[in-house]
């Protein structure tokens, strides 16, 4: 494995001109601050598939039986979709050890969600589609977490998604150096906090299926039946209420260590976060301040204070 997470992303994203006009979309976040933390992999599917920058648009088009395919635009109206479904079912087995994928919004190959559709005559149709290098990617796996750069403008969608990607970087690099029931139990107890600040149900049913790991005769199947369970878990929206719940639970840890004042103190932290005037990080900091004083064996653990870099400033931009 490689000593920090690795991306799929769209080549025109990274500043690369390879777009149909000849042109990028480069990401500032993505390039300027998030490439301190992780690799990049850069693909191009239309390129990859033989066609040349600059080209012809290429559109969606839906048949009348519902088929989605990919041509271009203008005569002589060239079907692709043969060639960028033989690239993707070349490439895509190849990229199981990255930690996620970010693609470009409403491309024909990489957009994935919100792609224009066409009919057959050309017609401009509902923005209904994926596009077709990303649909074999999403359906091939399930569990990796894929953004597209315009909803990564959203803080809340970019703190997800990054979050997502560090955890299964972890989980990847886990497996990498040999798997073992005691590394997955240590690993699901690093990420309860974590996982119930996402989704509580999730989080119930997610403990007795760790517990019932001996009964499983191949560790490795094990594995992949819970890699899929913890992504769909942190998939799930972390929010306000998830979070509140969690906070109180780590201030019951120091409920004998902190005087009246203190917890005075904590208390109206965390309500004001709750109430919407504190971002995520006012809590958390206070929180990291008094487990360094009064150390927890088990919070000291927690991935919850710190599931991917501080320097990212993403608590701070989040509610």
């Amino acid at each position: 494995m490689t000593t920090k997470p690795v991306l799929g992303i769209s080549g025109c994203l990274t500043g690369s001109a390879v777009r149909f006009d000849g042109g990028h979309k480069r990401m500032g976040f993505v390039m300027d601050e998030l490439s301190q933390w992780v690799s990049f992999r850069p693909v191009c599917p239309e390129m990859a598939i033989g066609l040349p920058t600059p080209r012809p648009a290429l559109h969606l088009t839906k048949t009348a039986v519902g088929d989605i395919g990919m041509r271009f635009c203008h005569e002589p109206y060239d079907d692709v979709t043969q060639k960028m479904a033989d690239f993707a079912a070349d490439y895509l087995p190849k990229i199981g050890d990255l930690a996620g994928f970010i693609v470009c919004a409403k491309s024909p190959s990489c957009g994935m969600e919100r792609v224009r559709l066409y009919n057959e005559k050309g017609d401009r149709g509902a923005k209904e589609g994926v596009g077709l290098f990303t649909a074999a990617l999403l359906e091939m796996y399930p569990w990796l977490p894929v953004e597209e750069d315009g909803r990564l403008h959203d803080p809340a969608l970019r703190e997800s998604f990054i979050e997502r990607i560090f955890a299964l970087y972890e989980l990847n690099t886990l497996r990498a150096n040999g798997l073992t029931r005691r590394a997955l139990l240590d690993y699901h107890s690093r990420y309860k906090l974590q996982l119930l600040a996402h989704d509580q149900p999730g989080y119930r049913e997610i403990g007795p299926f760790v517990a019932r790991m001996h009964e499983w005769d191949s560790l490795d199947d094990f594995f992949v039946a819970y890699r899929g369970k913890l992504m769909a878990i942190l998939r799930q929206p972390a929010s306000r209420k998830n979070h509140t719940n969690v906070l109180m639970h780590i201030q019951g840890y120091f409920r004998e260590q902190l005087n009246s004042r203190r917890r005075t103190e904590l208390s109206e932290v965390i309500l004001n976060y709750r109430n919407g005037l504190l971002p995520l990080l006012a809590p958390i900091t206070l929180l990291k301040h008094y487990l360094a004083e009064y150390p927890d064996k088990y919070l000291q653990t927690q991935n919850y204070f710190t599931p991917y870099p501080d320097a990212l400033g993403l608590r701070l931009a989040i509610a």
